[in-house]
């Protein structure tokens, strides 16, 4: 009998966790996979309790990616940034939200967060500053299209 009371206690246990985890956020599949690993959870219990909150609608990895990539866009971060995070947590699909973006409006983007952090001054003389921008547009995430177009940018 102690064996079944463990087991109902450990199933308890996940589906407190996970679901206080998804109180605070949206979490993919996979994070919530790792969190409850974590807690030292078997894996046969996670499964189940995940299987049981996705049926519920709690646990959507669509939801989680597209509510992510829009913080991420709202950041300033570009769609290989964004696109990589989401393969990290699990989630292997494009959010809508991403593939409606077209590649004018991604460039915008990277000529917005250009002029917010160093403005939008003339570098064809300087190197050194146009290549530390460059540097940072890519750790954005912006491809390389996007980043020449964003340092050709020049302010009205």
């Amino acid at each position: 009998m102690a064996k079944q009371e463990n087991q109902d206690d450990q199933e308890y246990k996940a589906r407190a966790t996970a679901l206080r985890l998804l109180a605070r956020r949206e979490h993919s599949r996979y994070e919530l996979s790792l969190k409850l690993r974590q807690r030292k959870v078997s894996g046969d219990i996670i499964d189940a309790v995940l299987d049981d909150y996705e049926k519920e609608g709690w646990l959507d990895d669509d939801r989680f990616a597209d509510v992510y990539a829009r913080q991420r866009m709202d950041l300033g971060y570009g769609p290989l940034r964004i696109l990589g995070e989401l393969q990290q947590r699990g989630v292997h699909r494009t959010p809508e939200c991403v593939d409606e973006m077209t590649e004018e409006d991604w460039c915008e983007r990277a000529v917005a967060i250009r002029d917010k952090r160093f403005g939008l001054a003339d570098l064809s003389e300087d190197w050194d500053e146009k290549v530390r921008q460059a540097r940072f547009l890519n750790r954005r995430g912006y491809s390389a299209s996007q980043v020449e177009r964003a340092l050709e940018a020049r302010a009205d």
